[in-house]
């Protein structure tokens, strides 16, 4: 099944290239050297503290959120076991070389099986990404906030955000990637 209708994707953002899991995002940070990447670059040491004081408040909640959901998660064989809070996982690993996480600024590629999951953060999004054919309408939506496609192993998650995804709700994704 070709899910992309034959539409090269160029898959840019940060972290690894591939990995357990990539959350994808509409725009990078507001900063001009990330405006025009064209691949998935790791962050260094100190990078996202660089973004959160460009860009604000906004950033310093995706990253927090992220790091939240690994932490919760527990992947197997994901690097975050090693640390003790996702405090420390953000600060040293958070989308870096060694990490096993993308954050990307483009439509998903179910091409190629870089990622264990992904997750397309914003209702909004996934829906200007299903009108854009970008992957089938094969969701199937458990509340208003969730959805899941098995076969592409694809979620739609509330955005990385405090309020919308919430502790309850960081915690729910993690079931829901763990299948419970």
């Amino acid at each position: 099944m070709d899910t992309t209708q034959n539409k090269k994707i160029l898959t840019r953002g940060f972290g690894a290239k591939t990995g357990h899991v990539a959350f994808y995002i509409e725009h990078p940070p507001a900063i001009l050297s990330y405006k025009n990447i064209s691949k998935i670059i790791p962050l260094e040491g100190g990078e996202i503290d660089y973004i959160n004081n460009q860009c604000g408040n906004g950033w310093r909640k995706i990253f927090n959120v992220f790091a939240k959901f690994l932490f919760a998660a527990q992947l197997p064989d994901h690097n975050i076991t090693n640390f003790p809070s996702w405090q420390s996982y953000r600060d040293s690993a958070l989308l870096q070389a060694s990490s096993q996480e993308a954050l990307l600024f483009s439509p998903p590629d179910f091409s190629i099986k870089s990622y264990n999951w992904h997750i397309i953060a914003g209702r909004t999004y996934a829906k200007s990404l299903l009108k854009d054919q970008i992957f089938t309408n094969s969701l199937i939506w458990l509340d208003d906030e969730f959805a899941v496609d098995t076969e592409l192993n694809l979620i739609v998650s509330p955005f990385l955000d405090y309020r919308q995804l919430s502790n309850i709700k960081i915690n729910r994704l993690a079931k829901i990637i763990k299948g419970n």
